[in-house]
Protein backbone atom coordinates (compact mmCIF):
# COMPACT_ATOMS: atom_id res chain seq x y z
CA UNK A 1 0.00 0.00 0.00
CA UNK A 2 1.37 3.37 -1.01
CA UNK A 3 1.77 5.66 2.00
CA UNK A 4 1.17 9.41 2.07
CA UNK A 5 1.28 12.13 4.79
CA UNK A 6 -2.28 12.91 5.91
CA UNK A 7 -2.01 15.06 9.02
CA UNK A 8 -0.05 16.09 12.07
CA UNK A 9 -1.27 15.80 15.67
CA UNK A 10 0.02 15.88 19.20
CA UNK A 11 -1.96 12.82 20.31
CA UNK A 12 -3.58 9.99 18.35
CA UNK A 13 -6.23 7.85 20.04
CA UNK A 14 -6.91 4.41 18.53
CA UNK A 15 -10.49 3.38 19.22
CA UNK A 16 -13.66 5.39 19.92
CA UNK A 17 -15.28 3.26 22.60
CA UNK A 18 -15.68 4.47 26.18
CA UNK A 19 -11.92 4.61 26.85
CA UNK A 20 -11.06 6.32 23.57
CA UNK A 21 -13.81 8.93 23.96
CA UNK A 22 -12.66 10.09 27.39
CA UNK A 23 -8.99 10.01 26.34
CA UNK A 24 -9.61 12.13 23.26
CA UNK A 25 -11.89 14.63 25.01
CA UNK A 26 -9.49 15.09 27.94
CA UNK A 27 -6.46 15.60 25.68
CA UNK A 28 -8.28 18.04 23.39
CA UNK A 29 -9.73 19.99 26.31
CA UNK A 30 -6.19 20.41 27.60
CA UNK A 31 -5.26 22.07 24.32
CA UNK A 32 -3.59 19.15 22.54
CA UNK A 33 -4.26 18.74 18.82
CA UNK A 34 -5.85 15.31 18.99
CA UNK A 35 -7.16 12.75 16.50
CA UNK A 36 -9.40 9.80 17.35
CA UNK A 37 -9.54 6.85 14.92
CA UNK A 38 -12.26 4.22 14.74
CA UNK A 39 -12.96 1.36 12.36
CA UNK A 40 -16.54 2.56 11.98
CA UNK A 41 -17.88 5.98 12.97
CA UNK A 42 -21.32 4.44 13.54
CA UNK A 43 -19.83 2.46 16.42
CA UNK A 44 -18.66 5.46 18.48
CA UNK A 45 -19.66 4.96 22.12
CA UNK A 46 -21.20 1.58 21.37
CA UNK A 47 -22.61 -0.59 24.16
CA UNK A 48 -22.19 -4.07 22.65
CA UNK A 49 -23.09 -5.71 25.94
CA UNK A 50 -25.46 -4.31 28.57
CA UNK A 51 -27.07 -0.96 27.63
CA UNK A 52 -26.49 0.47 31.09
CA UNK A 53 -24.17 2.79 32.98
CA UNK A 54 -23.08 2.28 36.59
CA UNK A 55 -23.64 -0.57 39.00
CA UNK A 56 -21.87 -1.74 42.14
CA UNK A 57 -18.50 0.01 42.27
CA UNK A 58 -18.97 1.19 38.69
CA UNK A 59 -21.33 3.97 39.78
CA UNK A 60 -18.54 5.24 42.02
CA UNK A 61 -16.21 5.44 39.00
CA UNK A 62 -18.74 7.44 36.97
CA UNK A 63 -19.21 9.92 39.81
CA UNK A 64 -15.46 10.32 40.25
CA UNK A 65 -14.94 10.82 36.53
CA UNK A 66 -17.61 13.51 36.56
CA UNK A 67 -15.93 15.33 39.46
CA UNK A 68 -12.68 15.35 37.48
CA UNK A 69 -14.26 16.76 34.32
CA UNK A 70 -15.11 13.63 32.29
CA UNK A 71 -18.09 13.21 29.99
CA UNK A 72 -19.70 9.83 30.80
CA UNK A 73 -21.96 11.04 33.64
CA UNK A 74 -23.35 13.90 31.56
CA UNK A 75 -24.00 11.54 28.66
CA UNK A 76 -25.75 9.10 30.98
CA UNK A 77 -28.06 11.78 32.36
CA UNK A 78 -28.92 12.88 28.84
CA UNK A 79 -29.63 9.36 27.59
CA UNK A 80 -30.63 7.07 30.47
CA UNK A 81 -34.22 5.88 30.74
CA UNK A 82 -34.39 4.17 34.15
CA UNK A 83 -32.42 4.88 37.34
CA UNK A 84 -31.96 2.70 40.41
CA UNK A 85 -29.71 3.19 43.44
CA UNK A 86 -28.42 -0.30 44.27
CA UNK A 87 -27.63 -1.78 47.70
CA UNK A 88 -29.96 0.47 49.68
CA UNK A 89 -30.32 -2.33 52.23
CA UNK A 90 -26.62 -2.03 53.08
CA UNK A 91 -24.43 0.83 54.30
CA UNK A 92 -24.05 4.00 52.21
CA UNK A 93 -20.45 3.11 51.32
CA UNK A 94 -21.72 0.47 48.88
CA UNK A 95 -24.71 2.36 47.49
CA UNK A 96 -24.14 2.54 43.75
CA UNK A 97 -26.15 4.24 41.04
CA UNK A 98 -27.09 2.23 37.95
CA UNK A 99 -29.20 3.30 34.98
CA UNK A 100 -30.51 1.75 31.79
CA UNK A 101 -29.36 3.74 28.77
CA UNK A 102 -30.96 4.31 25.42
CA UNK A 103 -28.18 2.67 23.47
CA UNK A 104 -28.49 4.59 20.19
CA UNK A 105 -29.13 7.93 21.87
CA UNK A 106 -25.99 7.45 23.97
CA UNK A 107 -23.94 6.74 20.86
CA UNK A 108 -25.32 9.82 19.11
CA UNK A 109 -24.57 11.99 22.17
CA UNK A 110 -20.95 10.84 22.36
CA UNK A 111 -20.35 11.13 18.62
CA UNK A 112 -21.65 14.69 18.70
CA UNK A 113 -19.52 15.49 21.76
CA UNK A 114 -16.42 14.38 19.86
CA UNK A 115 -17.37 16.21 16.68
CA UNK A 116 -18.03 19.50 18.47
CA UNK A 117 -14.89 19.44 20.61
CA UNK A 118 -12.25 22.04 19.60
CA UNK A 119 -8.75 20.65 18.87
CA UNK A 120 -10.24 17.21 18.10
CA UNK A 121 -10.45 15.46 14.72
CA UNK A 122 -12.71 12.41 14.36
CA UNK A 123 -11.60 10.00 11.65
CA UNK A 124 -12.85 6.63 10.39
CA UNK A 125 -10.02 4.27 9.54
CA UNK A 126 -8.21 1.17 10.76
CA UNK A 127 -4.81 1.83 12.31
CA UNK A 128 -2.43 -0.92 11.19
CA UNK A 129 0.94 0.45 12.30
CA UNK A 130 2.51 2.59 15.02
CA UNK A 131 5.79 4.16 14.01
CA UNK A 132 8.69 4.81 16.37
CA UNK A 133 11.53 7.27 15.93
CA UNK A 134 14.49 7.64 18.26
CA UNK A 135 12.85 5.26 20.71
CA UNK A 136 9.56 7.15 20.96
CA UNK A 137 6.19 7.19 19.20
CA UNK A 138 6.17 9.26 16.01
CA UNK A 139 3.16 8.31 13.82
CA UNK A 140 0.22 6.01 13.13
CA UNK A 141 -0.57 4.48 9.74
CA UNK A 142 -4.02 3.57 8.41
CA UNK A 143 -4.87 0.61 6.20
CA UNK A 144 -5.36 3.06 3.32
CA UNK A 145 -1.73 4.23 3.59
CA UNK A 146 -2.55 7.53 5.32
CA UNK A 147 0.21 8.49 7.75
CA UNK A 148 -0.57 10.79 10.69
CA UNK A 149 2.34 12.03 12.76
CA UNK A 150 1.78 12.01 16.53
CA UNK A 151 3.93 12.62 19.58
CA UNK A 152 1.81 10.26 21.72
CA UNK A 153 -0.55 7.38 20.94
CA UNK A 154 -3.27 5.93 23.18
CA UNK A 155 -4.38 2.35 22.50
CA UNK A 156 -8.08 1.98 23.34
CA UNK A 157 -8.85 -0.98 21.09
CA UNK A 158 -11.57 -2.60 23.22
CA UNK A 159 -12.40 -6.09 21.92
CA UNK A 160 -11.43 -5.33 18.30
CA UNK A 161 -7.75 -6.31 18.53
CA UNK A 162 -7.64 -9.66 16.68
CA UNK A 163 -11.28 -10.08 17.70
CA UNK A 164 -12.89 -13.48 17.15
CA UNK A 165 -16.64 -14.04 17.58
CA UNK A 166 -17.92 -17.48 18.56
CA UNK A 167 -21.45 -18.94 18.52
CA UNK A 168 -21.34 -22.70 19.01
CA UNK A 169 -19.25 -24.23 16.23
CA UNK A 170 -19.43 -21.00 14.18
CA UNK A 171 -16.32 -18.81 14.45
CA UNK A 172 -15.56 -15.57 12.64
CA UNK A 173 -12.81 -12.99 12.86
CA UNK A 174 -14.72 -9.88 13.91
CA UNK A 175 -15.19 -7.20 16.49
CA UNK A 176 -18.44 -6.74 18.44
CA UNK A 177 -21.79 -6.48 16.61
CA UNK A 178 -20.34 -7.83 13.37
CA UNK A 179 -17.77 -5.04 12.93
CA UNK A 180 -14.55 -6.19 11.32
CA UNK A 181 -11.65 -6.91 13.63
CA UNK A 182 -8.35 -5.03 13.92
CA UNK A 183 -6.07 -7.90 12.96
CA UNK A 184 -2.98 -6.26 11.49
CA UNK A 185 -2.21 -4.06 14.49
CA UNK A 186 -1.61 -7.09 16.73
CA UNK A 187 1.46 -8.12 14.70
CA UNK A 188 2.94 -4.65 15.01
CA UNK A 189 2.43 -4.61 18.79
CA UNK A 190 4.17 -7.98 19.05
CA UNK A 191 7.10 -6.60 17.09
CA UNK A 192 7.23 -3.62 19.44
CA UNK A 193 7.71 -6.08 22.28
CA UNK A 194 4.37 -5.65 24.09
CA UNK A 195 3.43 -8.68 26.23
CA UNK A 196 0.00 -9.52 24.81
CA UNK A 197 -2.45 -12.12 26.10
CA UNK A 198 -5.85 -13.47 25.10
CA UNK A 199 -9.01 -12.58 27.03
CA UNK A 200 -12.65 -13.37 26.35
CA UNK A 201 -15.99 -11.78 27.12
CA UNK A 202 -19.55 -12.38 26.01
CA UNK A 203 -23.03 -11.02 25.64
CA UNK A 204 -26.58 -12.42 26.02
CA UNK A 205 -29.24 -12.86 23.35
CA UNK A 206 -31.69 -10.08 22.49
CA UNK A 207 -35.38 -10.77 21.97
CA UNK A 208 -38.38 -8.97 20.43
CA UNK A 209 -40.59 -7.35 23.06
CA UNK A 210 -43.82 -8.31 21.27
CA UNK A 211 -43.03 -11.99 21.84
CA UNK A 212 -42.45 -11.69 25.60
CA UNK A 213 -45.15 -12.51 28.19
CA UNK A 214 -44.47 -9.84 30.79
CA UNK A 215 -47.33 -11.06 33.02
CA UNK A 216 -45.17 -14.06 33.90
CA UNK A 217 -42.37 -11.81 35.16
CA UNK A 218 -41.82 -9.51 38.12
CA UNK A 219 -41.96 -5.79 37.36
CA UNK A 220 -38.80 -3.80 38.23
CA UNK A 221 -39.55 -0.10 38.57
CA UNK A 222 -36.99 2.68 38.77
CA UNK A 223 -36.48 4.85 41.86
CA UNK A 224 -39.36 7.15 42.79
CA UNK A 225 -36.92 10.07 43.04
CA UNK A 226 -34.07 9.31 40.60
CA UNK A 227 -30.58 10.60 41.40
CA UNK A 228 -28.48 11.85 38.47
CA UNK A 229 -24.93 10.70 37.74
CA UNK A 230 -23.49 14.15 37.09
CA UNK A 231 -23.11 16.71 39.85
CA UNK A 232 -23.81 19.38 37.26
CA UNK A 233 -27.20 17.94 36.22
CA UNK A 234 -29.87 20.36 37.41
CA UNK A 235 -33.03 18.72 36.06
CA UNK A 236 -33.89 15.49 37.93
CA UNK A 237 -33.74 12.42 35.66
CA UNK A 238 -37.00 10.92 34.49
CA UNK A 239 -37.74 7.20 34.54
CA UNK A 240 -39.25 6.41 31.14
CA UNK A 241 -38.87 2.63 31.03
CA UNK A 242 -39.33 -0.45 33.21
CA UNK A 243 -37.42 -3.69 33.54
CA UNK A 244 -38.55 -7.19 34.48
CA UNK A 245 -37.20 -10.05 36.55
CA UNK A 246 -37.60 -13.73 35.71
CA UNK A 247 -35.82 -16.98 36.60
CA UNK A 248 -34.37 -19.93 34.76
CA UNK A 249 -35.83 -23.38 35.41
CA UNK A 250 -34.81 -27.02 35.78
CA UNK A 251 -35.52 -27.33 32.05
CA UNK A 252 -32.99 -24.55 31.30
CA UNK A 253 -30.41 -26.40 33.34
CA UNK A 254 -31.19 -29.70 31.57
CA UNK A 255 -30.80 -28.11 28.11
CA UNK A 256 -27.36 -26.76 29.02
CA UNK A 257 -26.14 -29.97 30.63
CA UNK A 258 -27.22 -32.08 27.65
CA UNK A 259 -25.34 -29.81 25.24
CA UNK A 260 -22.13 -29.10 27.16
CA UNK A 261 -20.18 -31.08 24.58
CA UNK A 262 -21.16 -28.35 22.06
CA UNK A 263 -20.24 -25.49 24.39
CA UNK A 264 -17.13 -23.68 23.06
CA UNK A 265 -16.17 -22.93 26.67
CA UNK A 266 -15.69 -26.65 27.30
CA UNK A 267 -14.91 -28.08 23.86
CA UNK A 268 -11.57 -26.25 23.64
CA UNK A 269 -12.73 -23.85 20.92
CA UNK A 270 -12.41 -20.83 23.24
CA UNK A 271 -8.86 -20.16 24.36
CA UNK A 272 -9.21 -16.75 26.03
CA UNK A 273 -9.74 -16.25 29.76
CA UNK A 274 -13.22 -14.98 30.63
CA UNK A 275 -14.44 -12.74 33.46
CA UNK A 276 -14.98 -14.61 36.72
CA UNK A 277 -17.58 -12.16 38.00
CA UNK A 278 -19.70 -12.15 34.83
CA UNK A 279 -19.57 -15.74 33.59
CA UNK A 280 -21.49 -17.31 30.75
CA UNK A 281 -24.69 -19.09 31.73
CA UNK A 282 -23.20 -22.49 30.89
CA UNK A 283 -20.33 -21.71 33.27
CA UNK A 284 -22.87 -20.96 36.03
CA UNK A 285 -24.44 -24.39 35.47
CA UNK A 286 -21.03 -26.10 35.68
CA UNK A 287 -19.86 -24.13 38.73
CA UNK A 288 -23.12 -24.35 40.66
CA UNK A 289 -24.69 -27.70 39.71
CA UNK A 290 -26.92 -27.76 42.80
CA UNK A 291 -28.49 -24.36 42.20
CA UNK A 292 -32.06 -24.81 40.97
CA UNK A 293 -32.50 -21.48 39.23
CA UNK A 294 -30.74 -18.24 38.26
CA UNK A 295 -32.26 -14.79 37.95
CA UNK A 296 -32.49 -12.97 34.63
CA UNK A 297 -33.26 -9.28 34.11
CA UNK A 298 -35.15 -8.29 30.99
CA UNK A 299 -34.08 -4.76 30.05
CA UNK A 300 -34.93 -2.36 27.19
CA UNK A 301 -32.28 -1.45 24.63
CA UNK A 302 -33.85 1.98 24.16
CA UNK A 303 -37.08 3.88 23.72
CA UNK A 304 -37.20 3.59 19.92
CA UNK A 305 -36.57 -0.14 19.59
CA UNK A 306 -38.45 -3.33 20.49
CA UNK A 307 -35.25 -5.20 21.36
CA UNK A 308 -34.81 -6.42 24.94
CA UNK A 309 -31.56 -7.47 26.61
CA UNK A 310 -31.58 -10.66 28.76
CA UNK A 311 -29.07 -9.82 31.49
CA UNK A 312 -27.55 -12.87 33.13
CA UNK A 313 -27.90 -15.10 30.04
CA UNK A 314 -24.49 -14.61 28.39
CA UNK A 315 -23.62 -17.64 26.30
CA UNK A 316 -21.61 -19.00 23.40
CA UNK A 317 -23.86 -22.03 22.90
CA UNK A 318 -25.05 -22.91 19.37
CA UNK A 319 -27.98 -20.79 18.23
CA UNK A 320 -30.55 -23.62 18.35
CA UNK A 321 -29.48 -24.45 21.92
CA UNK A 322 -29.88 -20.79 22.87
CA UNK A 323 -33.46 -20.89 21.56
CA UNK A 324 -34.22 -23.94 23.72
CA UNK A 325 -32.70 -22.18 26.73
CA UNK A 326 -34.74 -19.03 26.13
CA UNK A 327 -38.03 -20.85 25.70
CA UNK A 328 -37.57 -22.73 28.97
CA UNK A 329 -37.77 -19.46 30.92
CA UNK A 330 -41.09 -18.06 32.26
CA UNK A 331 -42.19 -15.17 30.08
CA UNK A 332 -39.91 -16.20 27.20
CA UNK A 333 -41.73 -19.34 25.99
CA UNK A 334 -42.70 -17.57 22.74
CA UNK A 335 -39.63 -15.33 22.51
CA UNK A 336 -38.27 -14.50 19.08
CA UNK A 337 -34.51 -13.97 19.24
CA UNK A 338 -33.33 -10.90 17.32
CA UNK A 339 -29.61 -11.41 18.04
CA UNK A 340 -27.98 -14.56 19.38
CA UNK A 341 -25.57 -14.44 22.27
CA UNK A 342 -21.90 -14.73 21.39
CA UNK A 343 -18.47 -14.92 22.95
CA UNK A 344 -15.65 -12.72 21.70
CA UNK A 345 -11.93 -13.27 22.16
CA UNK A 346 -9.45 -10.41 21.81
CA UNK A 347 -5.86 -9.44 22.48
CA UNK A 348 -4.84 -7.18 25.34
CA UNK A 349 -1.65 -6.20 27.14
CA UNK A 350 -0.30 -7.45 30.45
CA UNK A 351 -0.88 -4.27 32.50
CA UNK A 352 2.32 -4.90 34.46
CA UNK A 353 4.03 -3.45 31.38
CA UNK A 354 2.42 -0.08 32.16
CA UNK A 355 3.47 2.73 34.46
CA UNK A 356 0.91 4.30 36.86
CA UNK A 357 0.37 6.95 34.17
CA UNK A 358 -0.74 4.08 31.84
CA UNK A 359 2.27 4.72 29.60
CA UNK A 360 4.08 1.62 28.34
CA UNK A 361 7.30 1.51 30.36
CA UNK A 362 9.48 0.43 27.45
CA UNK A 363 7.89 2.61 24.74
CA UNK A 364 7.77 6.34 25.56
CA UNK A 365 4.67 8.05 24.25
CA UNK A 366 2.56 4.88 23.95
CA UNK A 367 -0.35 4.55 26.40
CA UNK A 368 -3.04 1.93 27.03
CA UNK A 369 -6.61 2.30 28.23
CA UNK A 370 -9.69 0.19 28.83
CA UNK A 371 -10.00 -3.42 27.74
CA UNK A 372 -6.59 -3.20 26.08
CA UNK A 373 -5.25 -2.97 29.65
CA UNK A 374 -7.04 -6.16 30.73
CA UNK A 375 -10.11 -4.61 32.36
CA UNK A 376 -13.79 -5.13 31.59
CA UNK A 377 -16.72 -2.73 31.64
CA UNK A 378 -17.59 0.62 30.11
CA UNK A 379 -16.95 2.53 33.35
CA UNK A 380 -13.53 0.97 34.00
CA UNK A 381 -12.60 1.80 30.40
CA UNK A 382 -13.77 5.41 30.63
CA UNK A 383 -11.74 6.31 33.71
CA UNK A 384 -8.60 4.73 32.26
CA UNK A 385 -9.11 6.64 29.04
CA UNK A 386 -9.39 9.87 30.99
CA UNK A 387 -6.20 9.12 32.94
CA UNK A 388 -4.27 8.19 29.79
CA UNK A 389 -5.45 11.30 27.92
CA UNK A 390 -4.56 13.61 30.78
CA UNK A 391 -1.16 12.04 31.31
CA UNK A 392 -0.27 12.07 27.63
CA UNK A 393 -1.15 15.78 27.45
CA UNK A 394 0.71 16.66 30.63
CA UNK A 395 3.84 14.82 29.52
CA UNK A 396 3.88 16.66 26.19
CA UNK A 397 3.50 19.94 28.08
CA UNK A 398 6.35 19.07 30.44
CA UNK A 399 4.08 18.82 33.48
CA UNK A 400 4.05 16.37 36.37
CA UNK A 401 2.07 13.12 35.95
CA UNK A 402 -1.53 12.81 37.08
CA UNK A 403 -1.82 9.86 39.46
CA UNK A 404 -4.72 9.29 41.84
CA UNK A 405 -4.03 7.33 45.02
CA UNK A 406 -6.03 4.42 46.40
CA UNK A 407 -6.87 6.54 49.43
CA UNK A 408 -8.69 9.21 47.40
CA UNK A 409 -10.52 7.31 44.68
CA UNK A 410 -11.75 4.07 43.17
CA UNK A 411 -10.00 5.22 39.97
CA UNK A 412 -6.71 5.11 41.86
CA UNK A 413 -7.56 1.65 43.19
CA UNK A 414 -8.37 0.31 39.73
CA UNK A 415 -5.22 1.62 38.05
CA UNK A 416 -2.98 0.66 40.96
CA UNK A 417 -4.40 -2.88 40.96
CA UNK A 418 -3.75 -3.24 37.23
CA UNK A 419 -0.21 -1.85 37.03
CA UNK A 420 1.14 -3.28 40.30
CA UNK A 421 -0.73 -6.59 40.69
CA UNK A 422 -1.65 -7.37 37.10
CA UNK A 423 -4.68 -9.48 36.27
CA UNK A 424 -5.23 -13.02 34.99
CA UNK A 425 -8.82 -12.30 33.92
CA UNK A 426 -10.81 -9.28 32.71
CA UNK A 427 -10.60 -6.93 35.72
CA UNK A 428 -13.82 -5.58 37.21
CA UNK A 429 -14.03 -2.91 39.91
CA UNK A 430 -15.90 -3.82 43.09
CA UNK A 431 -16.29 -1.96 46.36
CA UNK A 432 -14.50 -4.83 48.10
CA UNK A 433 -11.32 -4.02 46.16
CA UNK A 434 -10.83 -0.75 48.05
CA UNK A 435 -9.53 -0.74 51.61
CA UNK A 436 -10.85 2.83 51.86
CA UNK A 437 -14.39 2.02 50.71
CA UNK A 438 -16.05 3.42 53.85
CA UNK A 439 -14.64 6.84 52.94
CA UNK A 440 -14.89 6.69 49.14
CA UNK A 441 -18.65 6.92 48.82
CA UNK A 442 -20.36 7.71 45.52
CA UNK A 443 -22.07 10.75 47.06
CA UNK A 444 -18.84 12.51 48.14
CA UNK A 445 -16.82 12.13 44.94
CA UNK A 446 -17.23 15.85 44.24
CA UNK A 447 -15.73 16.71 47.61
CA UNK A 448 -12.78 14.40 47.01
CA UNK A 449 -11.91 15.15 43.40
CA UNK A 450 -13.36 18.42 42.08
CA UNK A 451 -10.29 20.34 43.19
CA UNK A 452 -8.08 17.86 41.33
CA UNK A 453 -10.14 18.38 38.20
CA UNK A 454 -9.86 22.15 38.58
CA UNK A 455 -6.09 21.93 39.01
CA UNK A 456 -5.93 19.93 35.78
CA UNK A 457 -7.85 22.65 33.96
CA UNK A 458 -10.83 20.40 33.18
CA UNK A 459 -13.25 21.75 35.80
CA UNK A 460 -14.09 25.47 35.80
CA UNK A 461 -13.29 27.44 38.99
CA UNK A 462 -16.97 28.32 39.33
CA UNK A 463 -17.80 24.63 39.71
CA UNK A 464 -15.15 24.23 42.41
CA UNK A 465 -16.55 27.25 44.24
CA UNK A 466 -20.02 25.70 44.20
CA UNK A 467 -18.68 22.44 45.65
CA UNK A 468 -16.81 24.29 48.40
CA UNK A 469 -19.92 26.29 49.29
CA UNK A 470 -21.99 23.09 49.37
CA UNK A 471 -19.72 21.43 51.92
CA UNK A 472 -19.32 24.61 53.95
CA UNK A 473 -23.13 24.56 54.28
CA UNK A 474 -22.98 20.91 55.32
CA UNK A 475 -20.44 21.70 58.04
CA UNK A 476 -22.54 24.61 59.29
CA UNK A 477 -25.57 22.36 59.58
CA UNK A 478 -23.58 19.69 61.44
CA UNK A 479 -22.37 22.33 63.91
CA UNK A 480 -25.92 23.64 64.32
CA UNK A 481 -27.33 20.19 65.03
CA UNK A 482 -24.47 19.41 67.41
CA UNK A 483 -25.16 22.46 69.57
CA UNK A 484 -28.93 22.69 69.32
CA UNK A 485 -31.36 20.62 71.37
CA UNK A 486 -34.81 20.56 72.91
CA UNK A 487 -35.21 20.28 76.70
CA UNK A 488 -37.59 17.69 78.15
CA UNK A 489 -41.22 18.73 78.23
CA UNK A 490 -44.68 17.07 78.15
CA UNK A 491 -45.04 18.05 74.50
CA UNK A 492 -41.69 16.44 73.61
CA UNK A 493 -42.56 13.30 75.58
CA UNK A 494 -45.86 12.99 73.71
CA UNK A 495 -44.11 13.47 70.34
CA UNK A 496 -41.48 10.83 71.10
CA UNK A 497 -44.12 8.39 72.35
CA UNK A 498 -46.05 8.87 69.11
CA UNK A 499 -42.92 8.00 67.14
CA UNK A 500 -42.25 4.92 69.26
CA UNK A 501 -38.91 6.05 70.68
CA UNK A 502 -37.53 6.59 74.18
CA UNK A 503 -38.59 9.55 76.28
CA UNK A 504 -36.05 12.32 76.73
CA UNK A 505 -36.67 12.12 80.47
CA UNK A 506 -35.20 8.60 80.39
CA UNK A 507 -31.78 10.12 79.64
CA UNK A 508 -30.12 10.21 83.04
CA UNK A 509 -26.43 10.95 82.59
CA UNK A 510 -25.62 8.36 85.22
CA UNK A 511 -22.80 5.77 85.26
CA UNK A 512 -24.86 3.23 83.32
CA UNK A 513 -26.12 5.79 80.80
CA UNK A 514 -24.72 5.68 77.27
CA UNK A 515 -25.44 9.39 76.89
CA UNK A 516 -23.05 12.19 77.67
CA UNK A 517 -25.30 15.13 78.50
CA UNK A 518 -24.21 18.24 80.23
CA UNK A 519 -25.75 18.84 82.67
CA UNK A 520 -27.61 15.55 83.40
CA UNK A 521 -31.30 15.95 82.64
CA UNK A 522 -32.44 13.70 85.51
CA UNK A 523 -30.82 12.13 88.56
CA UNK A 524 -28.49 9.24 87.82
CA UNK A 525 -30.31 6.04 87.00
CA UNK A 526 -30.04 2.83 84.94
CA UNK A 527 -32.79 3.42 82.39
CA UNK A 528 -31.17 5.34 79.53
CA UNK A 529 -30.08 3.33 76.47
CA UNK A 530 -29.86 6.04 73.79
CA UNK A 531 -26.58 7.53 72.57
CA UNK A 532 -27.45 11.18 72.24
CA UNK A 533 -24.11 12.93 72.71
CA UNK A 534 -24.54 16.52 73.86
CA UNK A 535 -27.33 17.26 71.38
CA UNK A 536 -29.76 17.39 74.29
CA UNK A 537 -28.14 20.48 75.72
CA UNK A 538 -30.86 23.07 76.24
CA UNK A 539 -30.71 26.42 74.50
Amino acid sequence: MREFPAGQFDIAVIGAGHAGIEAALAAARLGMETAIFTINLDAVGNMPCNPAIGGTGKGHLVRELDALGGEMAKAADACCIQYRLLNRGKGPAVWSLRAQADRRKYQAYMKRALERQPHLTVRQGEVVDIRMENGAVSAVVLATGAVFSARAVILATGTYLSGRTIVGEWVEDSGPDGMHAATRLTGRLHRLGLPLRRFKTGTPPRVHAATVDFDEMELQLGDRLPIPFSYSTRTPPENRAVCYLTWTTEETKRVVQENLDRAPMYSGLIEGVGPRYCPSFETKIVRFPDKLRHQLFVEPMGLDTEELYIQGFSSSMPEEVQLQMLRSVPGLHRAVMTRPAYAIEYDCVDPLALAPTLEVKSLPGLYGAGQFNGSSGYEEAAVQGFAAGVNAARKLRGQSPFILSRAESYIGTLIDDLVTKGTDEPYRIMTSRSEYRLLLRQDNADRRLTRRGCELGLVPPERLRQVEEKYEAVEREIRRLTHTGVPPSPALSAFLAEKGTSDAADCCGGPSCTTTSSPPLTPAGPRCRRTLGNRWRSA
